[in-house]
């Protein structure tokens, strides 16, 4: 079995490699999950995919050259483009189309989730407890690819994947359009069970390792944890998702 908290080299395929190719990847419509540029790499070319990147809200990671080479891809002028397997919305077009549709938003974010085995878990709990979206950062998260779609079961191509340079700025637009933010936190007073996700909410998920950045968590509305009757550190991250949204679930069930 794979060890998936280890990174994994993005297959061949899945590349697209030198200035040219990577700009005709951007005016054709090809969705990308990230752009991999050296470092040193610079003149106008290189300007012109970082503006094509930061218009598409495509996360750039400035790597050193030897990782580009590790690639194994000839010709890749210092840039090297990855396909996104996932195909990703935007933000205000979700909630739109859900409110239009006459349901209350249920969303899920994840801050700083890296492990592709738990974003898997998560997106198939997820989709099987109605969640309209998953949120997600452009940087700080493990990568959307055919192993993370794997572990999901399919989960990842079936519900929608909103992708947004700032978390903050997410929480804000949620905000605006009338939709309560939960943060899940093992320290809150409230518990997940009083909680009322029958009206149009989003739920934050923070990684096993730092929890949720503090300006994120700052946003939320309100804090809740999950009671446990043993002493222990936590649960998995994937697991606490799993008991909130079915929690989620059932209160719309019932509603």
């Amino acid at each position: 079995m794979k060890n998936f908290r280890q990174k994994q080299r993005p297959r061949k395929n899945t590349l697209i490699p030198g200035c040219q190719r990577v700009k005709e990847a951007f005016s054709s419509g090809v969705i990308l999950d990230r752009i991999y540029l050296d470092t040193r790499a610079s003149g106008r070319e290189i300007d012109e995919i970082k503006k094509l990147a930061a218009a598409k809200q495509v996360p750039v990671n400035y790597v050193p050259v030897a990782k580009l080479e590790s690639f194994n891809v000839s010709d890749h002028e210092g840039v090297i483009a990855q396909i996104s397997k996932v195909k990703y919305h935007d933000l205000q077009q979700i909630i739109s189309f859900v409110v239009e549709k006459g349901e209350a938003p249920l969303f899920l974010i994840l801050d700083g989730i890296t492990d592709i085995r738990n974003i898997g878990g998560m997106a198939r709990t997820a989709y099987c407890c109605g969640v309209h979206a998953i949120i997600i950062p452009g940087k700080g998260v493990g990568a959307l690819n055919e192993d993370a779609i794997l572990t999901s079961a399919g989960a990842l191509e079936k519900i929608p994947v909103c992708r947004v340079h700032s978390l903050v700025k997410a929480a804000d637009e949620l905000h605006l359009n009338g939709i309560k933010i939960f943060a899940s936190e093992m320290t809150a007073e409230k518990n997940v069970f009083d909680c009322r996700f029958k009206d149009p909410c989003a739920i934050i998920m923070g990684s096993e390792e730092k929890g949720i950045h503090p300006v994120l968590l700052k946003a939320a509305d309100e804090k809740f944890k999950i009671p446990m009757s043993g002493d222990f550190e936590s649960l998995n991250v994937s697991v606490a998702t799993g008991i909130i949204l079915f929690e989620a679930m059932k209160q719309r069930m019932l509603q």
